[in-house]
C-alpha cells in the first residue's frame, strides 16, 4: 500500500510543481480577476470614464429638453448637448472626436417626433438603443397630450399586465427557487465541464509521457499497474482541487469587493441566496462521480498510445462525449422538465451534469437522484475493472497507436501475463 501513496503524492507533487501547472494557474486567476473586474478595465481605458456625450441639433426648439429628460431614466452616462451649430459643424464636431454622435430631432407631418442619428460607426447599438427609447418614450408622450389624455390615464395604458405564474405540482419550486438554482447549475455546469477536460486530459498525458520515457518499464517492476492507475487519478484529483480552490476563493475576492454597492451582495446577486443544503451536497457528489468517471476512462485509455501527440486523438470521443453533455445541459436550463433531458440524465456519461441539472432546478423524487448517484457509482466500478484490465496490459504495448482495436490488444497481453 505504500508503493500506492508513494505514486499518488508523487503524481501530485510533480504536477504542482511543474512550469506548466505554475503557468496556467497564474493565467487563470489573471483572467478570473479581469472578468471579475471588467468594468473597472473598460472605464480604466475609456477616457470618458464610461460616460458618453451626444450632441442634439434641435431644429424644433422644443424637443431638447424632455428629450433629454426621457434619456436621464434611461440611462444616466449618456450625456446630451444641445449643439447650436449647423449640421455640418456637428458632423465635424463628430468627425474631431468631440462627441459620440449626433442626434437630429425633427417633426414629422404627424406633428410627431422623429431623428437621424449619425456617427463615426453605427457598431455601437447599446448607445443607438437607449436613445430610440427615449425618442420613443417622447413620442408616446406628445400622442397621448395629443389625445387628451392625463398623466394618470397614461400610466394605466402602459402598466404592465399582472401575470402570476403557478406550479400546481406539489412542492415545486418557486419562481425565485427557480432563479437561485439556476445560478448554481450554471456554475456548477461550467466547472465539471472545464474540470473534465483539464484533468482527464492531464491523466491520459501523464500515463504516455511516462511511457514513452520508458519510466513506466520500472515502475510495472514494482508497483502494479492497477495501482499506478488509481494513483495517478487520485493524484491528479487533488491537484484538481487545488487550482480549484485557487480559482473559486481569487473569483469570490475579487467579486465581493466589486460588489459591495449591490444590496445583496455575491450570493444575491447571483441567484446563490438561500440554496438548500441538499443541493449543495448533490453538486459534490455529482462533481467527484463526475471527475472519477471520465478520469478512468481517460487514464485507460492515455495507456493505449505510446508517443503524447497521439493522445488527443485517442481522447478525442471522450471530449466530445463531455461536450455533448454540456450542450445538453446548456439546452436543459430553459427546459429542465423535457423528456429528452429526463432520459439523457440517465444515460452515465451525461448523468453528472444533467441529473444535476435536474435535481438543482426540479423538485425530483429522491429515488430519481438516487438511481442516478447508482449508475454512476456502477459505470465507474465497471469502467475500472475493465480499465483496470486494458491499462495493465496497455501499459506493455509501444509503437504507433491505430485504433481502438488496441484495447483488443491490451487485454490479449494481460491475460498472458
Amino acid at each position: 500500500m505504500n508503493s500506492f501513496w508513494i505514486i499518488l503524492f508523487h503524481t501530485y507533487l510533480n504536477k504542482l510543481k511543474s512550469k506548466s501547472f505554475i503557468v496556467t494557474t497564474i493565467l487563470t486567476v489573471v483572467i478570473v480577476l479581469g472578468l471579475t473586474n471588467i468594468n473597472n478595465i473598460i472605464n480604466l481605458f475609456d477616457k470618458n470614464g464610461g460616460k458618453e456625450t451626444v450632441a442634439v441639433l434641435d431644429e424644433t426648439g422644443k424637443l431638447f429638453e424632455p428629450f433629454q429628460q426621457q434619456i436621464a431614466v434611461i440611462n444616466k452616462d449618456i450625456k446630451l448637448e444641445n449643439f447650436k451649430g449647423s449640421g455640418k459643424e456637428a458632423e465635424q464636431a463628430v468627425k474631431n472626436g468631440d462627441f459620440a454622435g449626433l442626434i437630429e430631432l425633427q417633426y414629422n407631418q404627424e406633428q410627431l417626433p422623429e431623428a437621424v442619428f449619425k456617427a463615426m460607426s453605427i457598431a455601437d447599438s447599446s448607445l443607438f438603443t437607449d436613445l430610440q427609447a427615449g425618442l420613443q418614450q417622447l413620442k408616446t408622450m406628445i400622442a397621448a397630450s395629443k389625445l387628451n389624455l392625463t398623466e394618470e390615464q397614461l400610466q394605466k395604458l402602459y402598466e404592465p399586465a399582472a401575470f402570476e405564474k403557478i406550479a400546481l405540482e406539489k412542492n415545486a419550486k418557486t419562481e425565485e427557487e427557480l432563479n437561485q438554482a439556476r445560478g448554481l447549475v450554471y456554475v456548477l455546469l461550467f466547472i465539471i465541464y472545464f474540470s473534465v477536460i483539464m484533468y482527464a486530459n492531464m491523466i491520459a498525458m501523464e500515463v504516455a509521457t511516462e511511457k514513452s520515457s520508458r519510466v513506466m518499464e520500472i515502475l510495472i517492476s514494482s508497483v502494479s499497474p492497477i495501482k499506478q492507475m488509481f494513483a495517478k487519478i487520485l493524484g491528479i484529483g487533488l491537484l484538481s482541487l487545488t487550482q480549484l480552490a485557487v480559482f473559486l476563493l481569487v473569483g469570490y475576492y475579487s467579486l465581493t469587493k466589486n460588489m459591495d454597492s449591490l444590496e445583496d451582495g455575491f450570493w444575491g446577486v447571483y441567484g446563490f441566496g438561500d440554496v438548500p443544503l441538499a443541493t449543495i451536497v448533490y453538486a459534490v457528489v455529482f462533481f467527484i462521480l463526475g471527475y472519477f468517471l471520465y478520469a478512468t476512462l481517460a487514464a485507460f485509455l492515455g495507456s493505449l498510445v505510446s508517443r503524447i501527440e497521439d493522445v488527443q486523438q485517442m481522447i478525442t470521443p471522450m471530449t466530445l462525449l463531455v461536450v455533448a453533455g454540456f450542450m445538453i445541459a446548456m439546452f436543459g436550463l430553459g427546459k429542465p422538465d423535457a423528456s429528452f433531458i429526463t432520459i439523457t440524465s440517465y444515460i452515465p456519461f451525461f448523468t453528472p451534469m444533467i441529473m444535476f441539472l435536474r435535481v438543482g432546478m426540479l423538485t425530483i423524487p429522491v429515488w430519481e437522484a438516487v438511481l442516478g448517484i447508482a449508475i454512476l457509482i456502477g459505470t465507474i466500478i465497471v469502467l475500472a475493472i475493465f480499465g483496470a484490465r486494458v491499462y495493465r496490459g496497455g501499459v506493455l504495448m509501444y509503437g504507433k497507436s491505430n485504433s481502438f482495436k488496441d484495447i483488443k490488444k491490451a487485454l490479449q497481453l494481460t491475460k498472458k501475463e
